[in-house]
């Protein structure tokens, strides 16, 4: 071969080396860029999240309450604060309010859009008159003069409504198990209060006992009993259709047997009638304090969502079984927050828990302020 010919198949080959060089750096480069993305892992349910009572019940005729595993709660999901909770109860006013603050100056239809606000959010007339008359006053008096004063001054009044109230719950200071009674009709989450109530009571170091007073519902039993089994607590039950006195004092006889600090007892919350409800419910509470418990709170359970029928509820409850505290629960789900203003103002009966999401810890203490100013959009 002559000189060009050896030059020619030098720079072939040249060419065919850069070719497959730039093709294997390509590849590699692919791999390592395959390599370095993170897989997320396939979407799994949230584990803290477990469906509220009026999703789990089904047949509220029937009281059937489904079983809520509290296994599945132990991670709780990142807390909201209880603006975000009660975004529907503060939709009800939050129109009204709007509209009084677009105001340039306070007229005839600002107290009427203030009325039909408080009303809508279930409030009640007594209430939402004894809330704006003494605010009228002021404005007469030339106290109160801008719109943004006066949004002010309805909030300050909501608060002074529910401050002072004992919202503790009441424990022995001597010895003998305190026994915590609660009631209310089927469907309000009552048996999921006292689980969620066994749990936290669990977790700050009490000793509890739960009793399933309630003999005349095939799945409360059950549904206690799991909760006991998940919070630590001891349980009592009797036989279906049984005598629901007799197993709570037996439960509190165990309790004090064995130095249990808290007895949670459910009860019945529908037989036949209305009064046979209701003196079953006093016969529960004079057995329940013959042996060595005392009755130290009787809660009543209402279900936000009812609005005034929870009032009617609370009225008729108080006078069978002198309920001393209210617990109202899907407060979050509700647009009818008002209804604690009328328990307290109309019955003076405290609210001193609130259920505000479906997790375990979303069963809080009532605090006024966080709860006025939730409702109010502040």
């Amino acid at each position: 071969m002559d000189d060009m010919t050896w030059v020619y198949l030098l720079l072939v080959a040249l060419v065919v080396a850069f070719g497959v060089g730039v093709v294997l750096l390509g590849r590699r480069r692919t791999r390592s860029a395959v390599e370095s993305v993170e897989v997320p892992p396939a979407t799994q349910p949230d584990p803290a999240v477990v469906p509220d009572d009026d999703e789990r019940v089904g047949d509220l005729e029937s009281g059937d309450e489904a079983v809520v595993d509290v296994a599945d709660e132990a991670e709780v999901a990142p807390p909201r604060s209880m603006r975000d909770r009660l975004s529907k109860a503060r939709s009800t006013l939050s129109g009204a309010l709007g509209s009084v603050l677009g105001r340039s100056a306070i007229d005839a239809d600002t107290w009427d859009e203030l009325e039909e606000g408080l009303l809508l959010a279930d409030v009640g007339i007594g209430v939402t008159t004894a809330l704006l008359d003494p605010i009228r006053d002021r404005v007469t008096a030339k106290e109160i003069e801008t719109p943004n004063e006066l949004v002010a001054a309805l909030r300050a009044e909501m608060i002074e409504r529910l401050a002072g109230a004992d919202r503790t719950l009441a424990r022995r200071i001597d010895e003998g198990p305190s026994v915590w009674l609660f009631v209310g009709v089927n469907g309000v989450g009552k048996t999921t209060t006292i689980g969620k109530l066994a749990a936290r009571e669990a977790g700050a170091g009490t000793s509890v006992l739960l009793a399933a007073g309630d003999t005349f519902r095939a799945a409360a039993a059950e549904q206690l009993e799991t909760w006991a089994q998940r919070s630590g607590a001891e349980f009592v039950r009797g036989a279906e259709g049984g005598d629901p006195a007799s197993v709570i004092f037996d439960g509190v006889e165990r309790a004090a047997s064995r130095g249990i600090q808290l007895v949670l007892a459910d009860t019945a919350g529908r037989l036949h009638n209305k009064q046979n409800l209701m003196d079953e419910l006093a016969k529960v509470r004079r057995v329940a304090e013959k042996g060595a418990g005392v009755v130290t709170e009787t809660l009543l359970v209402i279900d936000a969502t009812t609005g005034q029928n929870g009032l009617a509820q609370a009225r008729e409850f108080r006078e069978a079984t002198a309920v001393t505290g209210v617990v109202v629960t899907k407060l979050d789900g509700s647009a009818k927050g008002g209804i604690v203003f009328a328990i307290e103002t109309e019955l003076g009966i405290p609210v001193k828990y609130v259920g505000i999401g479906e997790t375990i810890d979303d069963l809080v203490p009532f605090d006024a302020t966080e709860f006025v100013d939730a409702l109010v959009g502040r």
